[in-house]
């Protein structure tokens, strides 16, 4: 697998993917201090309520959107002249091609991540917000909010894997995001990967999680990318070549 992560790490070293990276979670960052600064006599909450704005914008669009567009750029070198077929010959298993795409995938949203937390705290100072107020569940909320992306990123993939469009599936991360919303308003917070990422960055509601409520989290996030992750390999390993 060791291979196959060197593999994308190289065919990402001269794409544009970082431009994405930087520019999506800078702009939530810019709408939601826009928000939080203009709506100070209601938003009376410090960090907290600078971070209603800010997560609101990222955890329910742009995260999700650049997800999405990280799964569909690791695939579009194969979608491009048939280039599945030489994947599909190569002596490489389809779990170590699945995984190494994976894999990259965690580590650029964790960059992403790391970025907006270090933004968000960045524009919080600048908005005179006192340091000692911190929110200290913030480093919860940026570890959930990673986990429940791998688990959207694990459903992604596989629709990359079958779906050759670039857009398409960063139109579904968007409809799947709304979905998450109304399960999330619903009370069913627990049963889908985006309304999961809802809950763990505590993007609607800042309380921390229970000791109970963090495992049903793991486990219910650790059973996505299970599943999601063994219909993709089975996609690898089933699929026919191309040949037209």
């Amino acid at each position: 697998m060791i291979r196959s992560i060197a593999a994308e790490w190289l065919k990402l070293r001269r794409g544009r993917i970082w431009i994405t990276m930087t520019v999506l979670p800078a702009l939530s960052l810019f709408i939601g201090c826009f928000n939080y600064y203009s709506n100070q006599e209601v938003l009376n909450n410090a960090w907290y309520s600078l971070w209603t704005q800010v997560s609101l914008f990222y955890g329910e669009f742009f995260f999700p959107i650049l997800i999405a567009i990280c799964c569909a750029y690791v695939c579009r070198l194969e979608h491009a002249n048939r280039n599945w077929n030489l994947v599909h010959t190569a002596p490489v298993s389809a779990a170590s091609i699945y995984f190494g795409k994976l894999t990259v995938i965690a580590v650029l949203i964790l960059g992403v991540q790391a970025l907006f937390i270090a933004l968000y705290l960045l524009f919080g100072l600048l908005l005179s917000l006192p340091p000692a107020d911190i929110p200290v569940e913030l480093a919860g909320w940026a570890l959930r909010g990673w986990i429940a992306a791998i688990s959207i990123a694990s459903m992604q993939l596989l629709l990359s894997f079958r779906i050759r469009s670039f857009a398409l599936p960063v139109g579904i991360s968007i409809c799947c995001s709304m979905l998450g919303l109304g399960l999330y308003i619903l009370n069913m917070r627990f049963l889908f990967p985006f309304s999961l990422l809802t809950t763990g960055m505590g993007v609607l509601e800042q309380s921390s999680l229970t000791g109970p409520e963090n495992g049903l989290f793991i486990f219910i996030n650790a059973a996505y990318i299970s599943v999601f992750s063994a219909l993709a390999i089975h996609r690898l390993r089933t699929a026919d070549v191309v040949t037209t």
